[in-house]
Parts: C-alpha cells; sequence; structure tokens
C-alpha cells in the first residue's frame, strides 16, 4: 500500500448572496474551539475567503474520506456560527463587489504587488491529492507516465461552470483563470530527475517567479513530501467525490511506478496536444469528445472505460476497486459537480445553488 493525503480550498461565502466572504481568521479561530479539527489541518490561503484543509498520511480510502467528512463538518460549523457558509465550489459564482483583502501573510503580499489583478481574481478552490513515491526520480517517471491522464480527471472533476454571476461556457472555469500564471497548466516531459531540478532551478533564477511554490503545473514533486502531487482538479462538492479522485489518482501513480520498474515504452505526447486536450476538458468537462492518454479524441465514456482498465489492476491489488468503481458509476449517471451545479440554478435559481455548494459540502 502507497500512502495518500488530499487537500481541499473551500470559499467562504454570504449566505444570501454567495458573495465572497473575507472571514478567514474567524472562521480559523471558531473552529480550533472545538475538539474536530487539529491546528496544522486547516490553513490560510491567498485571499481571506479562502480557507483549506488538509488531511494527514493516509493508507485507505475509508481514512480519506473519514478526515475530509470530518474537516468539512468542522469548517462548516464555525463558518455558521462566523455568520457564513463554506462552498465546495471550484471557482466563485458571485464576486460581489471590492477585490477581497488578501491574507497578511509576506509571500501573498509579495504576489499581489506583483501580479494585482490576478491575484484579486485568484477566487478559485482546488483538490490536490498526494501519492508517495519511494524517490524523486521515480517520481519524475510517474509524472511523465501519467501526464496524458490528467485531461480525462479534469474533465471529470469540473466543478466552475460559474463567474461573477454568469455562465462562462466553461465546466471549470478555474483551469482558465489559473492557466495566466506564468508556469501553469500540464508540465512537459522530462529527462529523469536531474533534468526536472535544472528546470525548475531556471525557472526561479529568471527572477519571473519568486520561489519554487509558484511552479503550478498540474502535477509536480513536492517540495515538503515524498510525493507526487496531482493538482489538476476543481474541488469537489461532496467528500466521497474527493474520495474517488484520491482512489484514481493513486491507482494511476503505482500502475506508473509497475510500467517504470518494467521498463514499458512510453510514447511522449507533444506539448501542444497536452495542452489543447487540457483545454478541451476544461470547456467540456465529460459533455463531448475528450482526447486519451495518447491525444486520440474519444467519447468520454471510452475515455472513462480506457481509465478504468489501464488502473484496474492497481485498483484491486490496493481493495478500492469496489468504491472506485461504484464511484464512477455515479458519476456518470448524475453528471460532474459542473453539470450539477448548472442543474440547481436553472431548477431553483441562486438559493439552491448556494444549498448545493454549501450544504452538500458537509454530506458524505
Amino acid at each position: 500500500m502507497i500512502t495518500l493525503g488530499v487537500e481541499e480550498e473551500y470559499l467562504l461565502v454570504d449566505p444570501a448572496t454567495a458573495a465572497p466572504a473575507p472571514m478567514v481568521e474567524k472562521v480559523r479561530r471558531a473552529a480550533h474551539l472545538g475538539p474536530f479539527a487539529d491546528g496544522d489541518e486547516i490553513q490560510y490561503e491567498l485571499l481571506q475567503a479562502q480557507i483549506e484543509v488538509a488531511t494527514p498520511v493516509c493508507w485507505t480510502l475509508d481514512e480519506v474520506g473519514g478526515h475530509l467528512l470530518r474537516l468539512r463538518h468542522a469548517l462548516a460549523s464555525a463558518a455558521e456560527a462566523s455568520g457564513c457558509r463554506i462552498a465546495a465550489t471550484g471557482a466563485a459564482p458571485v464576486l460581489g463587489g471590492l477585490p477581497v483583502p488578501v491574507t497578511p501573510i509576506p509571500r501573498y503580499m509579495t504576489m499581489a504587488g506583483d501580479a494585482r489583478r490576478l491575484v484579486d481574481e485568484q477566487l478559485i478552490c482546488g483538490m490536490h491529492v498526494h501519492v508517495g513515491v519511494p524517490d524523486p526520480e521515480t517520481g519524475v517517471a510517474v509524472l511523465n507516465r501519467i501526464r496524458g491522464w490528467l485531461p480525462v480527471l479534469l474533465a471529470m472533476s469540473a466543478n466552475s461552470p460559474l463567474w461573477d454571476g454568469r455562465d462562462t461556457g466553461f465546466a471549470s472555469w478555474r483551469t482558465v483563470v489559473f492557466g495566466r500564471w506564468p508556469v501553469s497548466g500540464p508540465a512537459p516531459h522530462f529527462d529523469g530527475f536531474g533534468d526536472y531540478e535544472e528546470r525548475l532551478e531556471a525557472l526561479v533564477a529568471s527572477e519571473v517567479i519568486a520561489d519554487r511554490g509558484q511552479i503550478y503545473w498540474q502535477a509536480r514533486l513536492s517540495d515538503r513530501y515524498p510525493t507526487v502531487e496531482v493538482r489538476c482538479l476543481d474541488v469537489q462538492l461532496r467528500a466521497d467525490d474527493a474520495v474517488l479522485f484520491a482512489g484514481v489518482v493513486r491507482a494511476l501513480v503505482v500502475t506508473a511506478i509497475a510500467e517504470e520498474k518494467a521498463g514499458l515504452c512510453l510514447p511522449v505526447l507533444a506539448p501542444e496536444l497536452v495542452q489543447a486536450a487540457t483545454w478541451r476538458a476544461a470547456r467540456h468537462g465529460l459533455n463531448g469528445t475528450l482526447p486519451d492518454s495518447l491525444g486520440r479524441p474519444r467519447g468520454s465514456e471510452d475515455a472513462l472505460e480506457a481509465l478504468l482498465r489501464h488502473i484496474a489492476p492497481a485498483l484491486e491489488d490496493a481493495g478500492d476497486l469496489r468504491v472506485v468503481s461504484g464511484l464512477l458509476h455515479r458519476l456518470r449517471q448524475v453528471g460532474t459537480p459542473a453539470d450539477r451545479q448548472h442543474r440547481a440554478l436553472r431548477e431553483a435559481g441562486l438559493p439552491a445553488l448556494i444549498d448545493l455548494l454549501s450544504g452538500s459540502g458537509t454530506s458524505a
């Protein structure tokens, strides 16, 4: 069994209007008053209407789901006591009036000085999955081998169709917003760990970015933990939606490690193909064709079947096949979170959307 952990970002919103509520300090203090959350598990984010949680290191999907439910409940209770709600959405459906204040941490204040408008519009929330790897060289091999699958994961996870009171026409507007930073989107193919390190050092030396933390590739090696960190996912409406992606990402990593050890040939996708596939996944989610891991167009159902076939042995070995298959079946039945946001807004308006984003955020 290989370890994993999950980080989730949420918006803090006004319960009546869904406008961002810059109340992170109050919510964070309230969450610490109860017995439910450890101080290291609830963290600041760039803007004061955002908050992040991080699970401990986990071995099983049951652990991941249990920790996410515990942390979501703790934050939801603290937010309610503070006069706001947490919203598990990839992008703010309503922006409100004045820009949300930046969290007063030196690194964040520097970012605001360097890219004011980008920071003002960073009201987006993702889900990051960390999976343990035995060494950095293996980690880079994993990055190369999972690269072609990330657009499929993005399409499955899409949960940000609305922005500033309007339908964007995209399933994952968060991907578009995040893609405006200088080092973002799909990572390149690397010629080993040495090449990876040289590229990161060159980017920092260029002074276009301040530090390695501003390497916003959709998958990267963590500088803090011995893990591969997959970052392409929108935050999910429900905790068990997040469990699905934790299981799929770990299985992709395990499969990549097995392929690397077996010396299996790895076709290298051209960067423009990966970028195009990412854009299409962000635009359509699962509604339409989707390039597969080799860049070939497939129907979304075929792409999901190919993904499941690819990772089924790893899921079986971990005891996760039944859970992941069941959650994947539900995704096919009810659609992506972006589809669910559209339905809620169409059928019952803004109140139903707010209930979906905040009410479901505390349920399984």
